[in-house]
């Protein structure tokens, strides 16, 4: 199945990483079960790019010690446009601000900052709530969050406490890099930092680069495609197998990765239902298709799933209030 967020961007600075780790990224690839032309691909789906970092943490061995051995061998250099840009930011608050902002061009993960009293607090939650992405992926995440800050400002800084929800393997090799307490567990995954820490000038602060990656950053962003809703997924899942017969539930869930207890639930929060979406979707492409007089109305109700055009007709009559012929004439008819 194809996930649910597409076209996720790796950097190729991720590779050199690998490459500087000693790692053949040919065996990325293959622990993933992904072809190697991967590492090649600008884009990659949502699975794969779950299993290429599950695959990373498996060939090192260690959750933490994945994510803190990638966290010091990425380079510089190797920042992607939107990450050199929190680099050469004014300060840390701002570069964290920035790394934020700009978060959405790299699903599938978001981050949410809040400052209060002390501390700075920073949550990692997944665009996707039932796509959890795996527990190296997050230990990367936080762990370049206040490397970022440490490398910006020059200075060795440490967090107040690091919280992750899932096991995160060699704890102690965590709380060496974080210089805190790491805790495991928890409600939710989270870095929070001291706050007089954002304070601090950035030593690569650079007004004139920023000057010109602002303005383009901004607009790729405003270009970038909506996030979808559910309702939105299901219905183009229920576009591509109406001709496969009637769709149901089970079967889309099953492919979007959840139960379809929990595929009705999420449904529901959006003011939608399976059967609404089922019957919506085929009443649009009815129309579609009826427009096309090269069509006979026993195919159009193939096209939208139905096995016995009567039962298409029965549908059909509920939705427009007359038979599919007659609409057909009716819409087809050329004014004089």
């Amino acid at each position: 199945m194809s996930p649910v967020i597409d076209g996720i961007k790796i950097a190729q600075g991720f590779w050199a990483s690998l490459r500087h780790l000693g790692i053949d990224v040919h065996d990325v690839a293959r622990q993933a079960r992904l072809p190697l032309t991967i590492i090649q691909e600008s884009a990659v789906t949502t699975a794969q790019y779950f299993a290429i970092w599950q695959a990373y943490a498996h060939l090192i061995g260690d959750t933490a010690t994945a994510a803190v051995k990638l966290a010091n061998a990425y380079e510089t250099a190797h920042y992607p446009p939107a990450a050199l840009s929190t680099f050469h930011a004014r300060d840390y608050r701002d570069a964290l601000n920035r790394m934020a902002r700009y978060k959405p061009m790299c699903p599938p993960e978001s981050l949410r900052i809040r400052e209060e009293a002390d501390r700075c607090t920073i949550e990692l939650e997944w665009l996707d709530d039932e796509q959890s992405g795996p527990p190296v992926l997050v230990g990367i995440t936080l762990a370049y969050l206040l490397e970022l800050g440490r490398r910006g400002t020059g200075r060795p800084l440490t967090a107040q406490i690091v919280e992750f929800s899932d096991s995160m393997g060699d704890v102690q090799v965590l709380e060496a890099y974080f210089g805190c307490r790491v805790r495991t567990g928890a409600d939710q995954n989270r870095l929070t930092l001291h706050r007089e820490d954002l304070d601090r000038p950035f030593a690569s602060y650079n007004a004139e680069l920023l000057e010109m990656l602002t303005p383009v950053l901004d607009r790729s962003l405003n270009e970038q495609p909506r996030y979808r809703t559910i309702s939105e997924k299901v219905a183009e899942m229920l576009l591509r197998s109406l001709t496969r017969g009637r769709p149901d539930i089970q079967a889309v869930a099953s492919e979007m990765g959840m139960s379809d207890r929990t595929l009705q639930r999420r449904l529901a929060d959006e003011g939608a239902s399976f059967k609404h979406l089922l019957a919506q979707t085929r009443h649009e492409q009815a129309l579609s298709y009826l427009a096309d007089p090269s069509l006979e109305i026993k195919e159009v109700a193939f096209l939208v799933g139905y096995e016995d055009q009567n039962s298409f007709y029965r549908a059909f009559r509920l939705w427009e209030g007359v038979t599919p012929a007659n609409w057909r004439s009716e819409h087809m008819r050329i004014p004089g």
